[in-house]
């Protein structure tokens, strides 16, 4: 679903602004704040602030993710009656910031940075001196793969993408009904993520104007090179998420995945047979030696321009996503994978995953791999951006061929939507 922006340019994006509108205090002084978000056990976490700070009271309002949240939220800002906190997707904050939904928190959050990759953070900065949200959680980009089929027919952990080339062609040749993994075309972010790996930057701003480069030489590499493997059969050309996906992980027909470090929860549903066979690697790299990853997901907590307490509201949010009390229990409750770096390995995350009971490691490994984080563009557009992704990417899966046109579409059709909603544009 497409966002008609309030404001035209960047300069709605890199201005602070503040309205008066949400939050209340009562008659003994107490500040009443609302928060919009989808994690499950939020309402446990939030209970522990609650408890220690009788001056500042937090309510949870359970809502639907991703783009139904955005779209509501923007509803409610226009009405004037947005809820003083909001967990949104890192890639929804273009969208957010651009229609004055949310407010620039930098100077209550000062001290909050250092707790984050430089990378996660410029998330939550779009590249400016503005923040516009705290970073929740992260999902960088891993290597899962079948550790005893791995073993059985000889295969290496491939480290670099042209051995992950190599290994699905030795699965291939000794197993023909195999394949290593598939290339799908029903979730850009995957692809968006692969792409941040190799240096991508889709969306970026210059002082006054957005400039859209979707189809730069980072992501044409990565489009080749999937091209290329789904061309000559090496690795199917499905969707990730059918029945039919389930059935090939479950049963070893597909015997790797590339995917968030939050794996490990959708494997348990998809491939419940194959429990304690998975491990995880890191990411192969473009560059033997390399340490760099994409991400695949994650979220934030942003104050609204609504807010009658964004003091408040911003103290809140740095304690829910800094404070080691409330990250244990965003990890326990939410089965979060913690944004802040001090949190993603030990306390709550000290033990594996339970599907990957055999790797202890597990989020030590993970830790060394987030370090690695490539820093992620977001546009105000990335809706329209992913839906072309899906349709010409999806068609050119299907031919095995025109990865490069469908990139291209990608491009032309995100840069035509922005100028159409009056930015300042450029590619």
């Amino acid at each position: 679903m497409r966002h008609r922006a309030i404001a035209v340019g960047t300069a709605a994006l890199l201005a602070a602004t503040t309205l008066a509108g949400c939050g209340s205090a009562g008659d003994d002084g107490t500040v009443h704040l609302t928060y919009w978000a989808w994690a499950p056990g939020m309402e446990e976490v939030v209970e522990l602030w609650n408890e220690a700070n009788p001056e500042i009271q937090v309510t949870v309002k359970k809502q639907a993710s991703g783009d139904d949240l955005v779209t509501k939220t923007i509803t409610a800002a226009r009405a004037g009656n947005a809820p003083d906190l909001l967990q949104a997707e890192y890639q929804a904050l273009p969208t957010l910031a651009s229609n004055n939904v949310l407010a620039d928190i930098a100077e209550e959050t000062a001290t909050a940075e250092a707790a984050f990759t430089p990378a996660i953070w410029r998330q939550v900065t779009l590249g400016t001196d503005a923040v516009y949200a705290i970073p929740q959680d992260s999902g960088p980009l891993m290597f899962f793969y079948r550790a005893d089929l791995f073993e059985e027919y000889g295969l290496t952990v491939p480290t670099t993408w042209d051995e992950f080339a190599e290994t699905a062609r030795e699965l291939r040749d000794a197993a023909p009904e195999l394949r290593l993994t598939t290339f799908s075309a029903n979730d850009a972010g995957l692809f968006a993520g692969l792409a941040q790996q190799a240096g991508a930057q889709w969306w970026t701003t210059e002082v006054d104007r957005w400039r859209v480069a979707i189809d730069d030489e980072p992501t044409r590499r990565v489009a080749e090179f999937w091209e290329g493997l789904v061309a000559e059969d090496l690795v199917d050309n499905q969707p990730m998420y059918t029945p039919a996906w389930n059935q090939a992980l479950n049963e070893g027909q597909q015997i790797a995945w590339v995917s968030g470090v939050w794996a490990p929860g959708t494997l348990a549903t998809a491939a419940p047979d194959t429990a304690g066979r998975w491990e995880m690697a890191p990411l192969p790299q473009w560059e033997a030696g390399e340490n760099a990853t994409g991400s695949w997901g994650g979220s934030s907590t942003g104050v609204t321009v609504d807010s009658d307490h964004p003091a408040a509201a911003a103290e809140f949010a740095t304690w829910l996503n800094t404070d080691p009390e409330a990250l244990t229990a965003l990890v326990a409750a939410s089965g979060v994978y913690p944004a802040a770096s001090a949190a993603q390995s030990g306390g709550a995350l000290s033990e594996p995953p339970e599907f990957f009971a055999n790797q202890p490691d597990f989020y030590e490994t993970a830790a060394s791999i987030a370090a690695g984080t490539a820093p992620a563009a977001w546009g105000p557009n990335v809706t329209v951006a992913y839906s072309a992704f899906n349709n010409a990417f999806g068609q050119a899966a299907g031919r095995r061929a025109g990865f490069g046109e469908a990139l291209a579409t990608m491009q032309r059709t995100a840069f035509e939507d922005m100028d159409r909603l009056g930015f300042e544009v450029v590619q």
